[in-house]
């Protein structure tokens, strides 16, 4: 049988211990995200797999934000981030820092997620696109790979904290690897 753990038996981490933890080498840009709920849930799945920031930009709200808070559970207190007023300037800062970037997207020539195989000795930076509009084609120009989720239902189209979940734990397996 197994029995559900409860809050105290997980093992947590402080916020002061998360700050010195080793961190896997990625940091999230949202790229114009308008839900302050998905802002949340990628700061929570920020802090799950220990990323080094998120980058938030153009339109995307910043914390402190109730809503936010709401999704984050605290997790805004952990996860540094930084905001950009457009996210070209926030790639532009990673690539100086020798960051690679990925956009998360469907275009020609993008890499399959499962197909993707990481290069440990290099940072990455993935970007994630307005819920509507995508990853804008500029930010996908200034990208220097794009991997693509595979879907094979009707819609190809997942919400954008889904997205980032799926794509942070697949990265995060190679790291750790």
């Amino acid at each position: 049988m197994n029995k559900k753990l409860q809050n105290e038996e997980l093992n947590r981490i402080s916020v002061g211990e998360f700050q010195e933890a080793s961190k896997t080498p990625i940091v999230v840009i949202l790229d114009n995200i308008r839900s302050l709920n998905n802002i949340g849930s990628v700061f929570r799945t920020a802090d799950a797999f220990l990323l080094e920031a998120i980058y938030l930009c153009g339109i995307t709200a910043q914390p402190p934000h109730r809503d936010i808070q709401k999704t984050a559970l605290g997790a805004t207190e952990s996860v540094n981030w930084k905001y950009f007023p457009n996210t070209i300037e926030a790639i532009k800062e990673l690539k100086e820092n020798g960051y690679q970037i990925a956009s998360i997207e469907q275009t020609e020539n993008s890499t399959m997620l499962d197909k993707f195989k990481i290069d440990a000795d290099k940072k990455m930076a993935i970007v994630f696109g307005n819920e509507v509009k995508g990853v804008e084609q500029e930010v996908i120009n200034g990208s220097d790979l794009v991997i693509e989720i595979p879907q094979y239902g009707t819609k190809h189209s997942l919400n954008i904290s889904i997205s980032a979940g799926i794509v942070i734990w697949e990265l995060h397996k190679q790291f750790k690897k």
